[in-house]
């Protein structure tokens, strides 16, 4: 199937659907609320060992987002935010902790009780020696290609089912006007077979509206939860990753980098053609070694406003203009020794929305991410669909309630920033 069907699909089911005022939740209508959680939900109490701590540059003290946080040697994990923090937890303390970035030397932190409310972690630029430079005069068409035939062999061969916490917020301006979190379970068949068997379902959610009068126009993420499905290209091939559409890019070999201590080819793609509907920039990050896909980065071309509306847009209400200003994807795998694996995607969507009779426009922005914190092979069994999360569907219709501080005791989460954590206590008050 071409990505003409996929891109539109598969971007509408995370794509943007504002609706106006008589759709949007009021306080009257319980702006926090909570999903039951799951009769089968798994035993979380043995998560009891709490780290927290930030992530900076070693040489500028800069924080550095979207850092892999891993439990050393097993599979707990998580990712910092944009402040750079973040939170793990763990049956009980483990000896050290892992760190990992795109342009920074892996390290291992040794965990003592003298350092797990407040870990700081300097990560080191790395360097690129010589013979890892050559590599650039590579073709880079080959090595995709080739990257794509070692698939089954680089991804699981059985199922697996993860364990993930997903995020969703928009933003009016600089204010957010709706969060809604989730713990989720998600089935993944073998990498030799498509998404179609893919589940995702929920565990434990919650979700915050605005109630402000003034934010009449809201933001609705389709299908969010499921990104880790759609989203996962290197599995879901029809989105991108096929000879008719990576005929319409032009690729270009980059300055090789390392991610966990392993060199990696990067490979820039820009159209090299005009189709129609909008195509994508991006970068590819494929380990040497494996040729396994580390990390794809992607944002949508916007020079075509009208075709980008097209991807990024499922509906909206009549008198409102939509500006596509932005749609960008991240999506990361992580090297266990053996097999890579998905462990982490991002989407950020950015437009301006105006009414016709109106002279100013309105900044929105929605970001959705989703971490992989645990996994497991053993005994297996796939998600049932009556039980899974529609693609058309969103957590902003089901979630609920914010008020429990410790709603996401047991869980693994990407600590939120001071930012968003003020955000909450604003809105809880104005739902009271």
């Amino acid at each position: 199937m071409s990505m003409r069907f996929w891109v539109f699909i598969i971007l509408g089911f995370i794509g943007i659907s504002p609706t106006m005022g008589q759709t949007m939740l009021t306080a009257k209508e319980d702006p926090t609320a909570v999903l039951e959680v799951r009769e089968e939900e798994k035993d979380t109490a043995k998560l009891t060992y709490v780290i927290t701590g930030e992530v900076r540059d070693a040489s500028t003290g800069k924080p550095l987002q979207y850092a892999t946080v891993m439990v050393t040697g097993k599979r707990y994990g998580t990712v910092t935010n944009t402040d750079g923090g973040f939170i793990i937890k763990a049956p009980k303390r483990p000896r050290s902790l892992t760190f990992s970035l795109i342009g920074y030397d892996t390290q291992q932190v040794l965990v003592t009780d003298d350092n797990t409310a407040n870990m700081q972690v300097k990560l080191v630029p790395n360097t690129i020696m010589l013979d890892e430079v050559i590599v650039r005069t590579g073709n880079p068409e080959d090595i995709v290609n080739e990257a794509i035939s070692r698939i089954p062999e680089n991804y699981s061969r059985d199922p697996s089912l993860y364990q993930c916490f997903y995020r969703e917020v928009a933003q009016k301006r600089k204010n957010y006007i709706y969060i809604a979190e989730a713990v989720t379970d998600m089935y993944k068949s073998s990498y030799r077979n498509g998404v179609g068997a893919d589940r995702v379902s929920i565990i434990k959610g919650r979700r915050l509206v605005s109630p402000r009068k003034s934010d009449t126009l809201t933001v609705k993420v389709i299908g969010g939860p499921v990104q880790a499905v759609m989203l996962d290209l290197v599995k879901n091939l029809e989105f991108l990753l096929n000879k008719e559409d990576l005929d319409m890019y032009e690729m270009k070999m980059e300055e090789p980098v390392m991610i966990a201590d392993r060199p990696q080819y990067a490979i820039s793609i820009k159209p090299r053609t005009v189709a129609n509907y909008a195509l994508f920039h991006g970068t590819f990050y494929i380990d040497r070694v494996t040729l396994a896909f580390t990390r794809i980065e992607l944002s949508l071309d916007m020079s075509d406003r009208e075709k980008a509306t097209r991807v990024m847009l499922v509906n909206k209400p009549a008198g409102v203009r939509f500006r596509p200003r932005e749609l960008t994807f991240l999506v990361n795998y992580n090297y266990d020794g053996k097999l890579s694996h998905i462990s982490y995607v991002r989407s950020v969507f950015r437009f301006n929305c105006d009414w016709k009779k109106r002279l100013l426009a309105t900044n929105f922005t929605a970001i959705n991410e989703m971490v992989i914190t645990d996994r497991t092979d053993q005994d297996v069994r796939p998600i049932p669909r009556r039980d899974s999360f529609g693609e058309r569907e969103s957590l902003y219709d089901q979630a609920q309630f914010f008020e429990e501080s410790d709603f996401w005791k047991g869980y693994n989460i990407i600590k939120p920033t001071e930012s968003l954590e003020d955000a909450v206590d604003k809105l809880k008050k104005r739902t009271r």
